[in-house]
């Protein structure tokens, strides 16, 4: 497994004011959007591409476009939403899919409650949004779940990360796939109740609001 932290000024920023308590959801919304343009030209670098003949208004020559099958772009709802706008933003022929998970609060383990993706997606790139790295369950059960569809090249975008959710993923794919996880920062630790420290809180509410 393959981690990358992007290293750039304007998504240190961006990072910045989405951690501040005081930035409100629609200010949130937009930020998270643009971060994760900025994530996903980094999360693409490795995109599958062919080699087609073009012809400029000067001349014929050779170009580069997006391999068939076209990548697939997953976020997990619900805070995954926010970012698939920002994703498809860089691959806007990429199909799109959704996987409904959530952890159960008590076990902090991942509990699947919907799911709309082909059965196979062998040959296929697979790019999973998920806000938050923390405990590393959810992402551990998204691409055991994407796996087990034949997919063999998986590249999870997240904002923040724990170290702990990043030992649980190295752990739990070992050499089953090539994964990569492309994040904006990597934070101290976990809180006892497995929040990412410092952090920006809880992803979907700040994006949505508290949903009872």
């Amino acid at each position: 497994m393959r981690l990358h932290v992007a290293d750039h000024p304007l998504v240190a920023h961006k990072l910045s004011v989405l951690r501040d308590e005081r930035t409100a959801s629609p200010t949130f919304r937009l930020l998270v959007d643009e971060l994760v343009t900025l994530l996903a030209y980094e999360a693409t670098r490795d995109v599958h591409t062919v080699t087609v003949p073009i012809t400029t208004p000067v001349a014929p020559t050779t170009g580069t476009k997006i391999a068939d099958p076209q990548p697939i772009v997953i976020p997990i709802l619900r805070a995954g939403l926010g970012m698939l706008e920002g994703m498809t933003r860089l691959l806007p022929t990429a199909e799109v899919g959704f996987l409904g998970m959530q952890r159960d609060e008590t076990t902090l383990e991942a509990i699947t409650y919907a799911n709309r993706l082909p059965d196979d997606l062998t040959g296929r790139q697979v790019f999973l949004l998920d806000p938050m790295l923390a405990t590393g369950a959810t992402l551990v059960a998204a691409i055991n779940y994407v796996l087990e569809r034949g997919a063999r090249d998986v590249t999870a975008v997240c904002l923040l990360a724990a170290p702990e959710g990043i030992e649980v993923l190295k752990a739990a794919v070992g050499d089953r796939a090539d994964v990569s996880i492309v994040v904006a920062a990597v934070d101290s630790h976990l809180t006892e109740k497995a929040y990412i420290y410092p952090g920006l809180g809880d992803a979907g509410d700040r994006l949505y609001g508290i949903v009872d």
